[in-house]
């Protein structure tokens, strides 16, 4: 299914389920908050996020972006005096960018394509789900050891899908990484990926806390 879709490049990547909290200060975009609320209450308030490739979230230069992106669904809206919004938004549908119109409104406007969330290799993805969520723990419990990052780590789920949004969300990745995560075709390709990072970022986090622990034991205690 295709739709036309308000578009927002941001300098991080939003995924399903992802909660984005924004403050709108820019003219453009406040027109596209107050567009937004001018909508009957029962339809779905929605924009869409983008990545920025190259460029700035602000100013008049237009920024390159990625072509798959996330629907934004507002969830909660604040207007200042002064005119800004603060927003709570939550991640909602993947979508892929066609074709960009520049000049129909003061923002992007995107000719997009809604991506399905589907499995892929059923069976692939079932074995991924339990090595996945091992992963997960180990890498958040030698994050907390390094004593430098500490991440909430929801219960994860045993669904493929609902999963490898989950680990994508809570891993701490580049905007490269996660952006190929948001793009990857299904489930098992994504839970596939995230396992071999998962596992890199396992190894490389046990070295710098084994390293640390030596260095500790290094050092005499005593004070003369």
């Amino acid at each position: 299914m295709s739709a036309r879709l308000p578009l927002f490049p941001l300098g991080t990547v939003l995924l399903p389920g992802l909660v984005l909290p924004l403050e709108i200060f820019e003219e453009r975009y406040r027109a596209l908050v107050r567009e937004l609320l001018a909508q009957p209450a029962d339809e779905a308030r929605s924009f869409g996020v983008v990545a920025i490739r190259r460029g700035r979230e602000t100013g008049p230069a237009l920024p390159a972006i990625h072509e798959v992106g996330c629907t934004a669904v507002l969830r909660r809206v604040q207007e200042h005096p002064d005119g800004r919004f603060s927003l709570i938004t939550v991640g909602g549908q993947r979508f892929r960018i066609g074709t960009v119109d520049q000049h129909s409104a003061p923002y992007l406007v995107g000719e997009v394509e809604f991506l399905p969330d589907e499995v892929g290799d059923a069976e692939g993805a079932r074995e991924s789900v339990a090595p996945v969520q091992r992963l997960m723990r180990a890498y958040a419990e030698r994050l907390a050891a390094t004593g430098t990052v500490q991440i909430s780590l929801p219960d994860l789920p045993d669904d493929p899908v609902a999963l490898s949004y989950v680990i994508a969300a809570a891993a701490v990745t580049d905007l490269t990484e996660r952006q190929g995560l948001l793009a990857a075709a299904d489930a098992a390709t994504r839970l596939r990926v995230e396992r071999a990072l998962l596992h890199r970022e396992v190894g490389l986090l046990q070295k710098i806390t084994t390293i640390g622990s030596s260095e500790l034991r290094r050092v005499d205690p005593s004070p003369n």
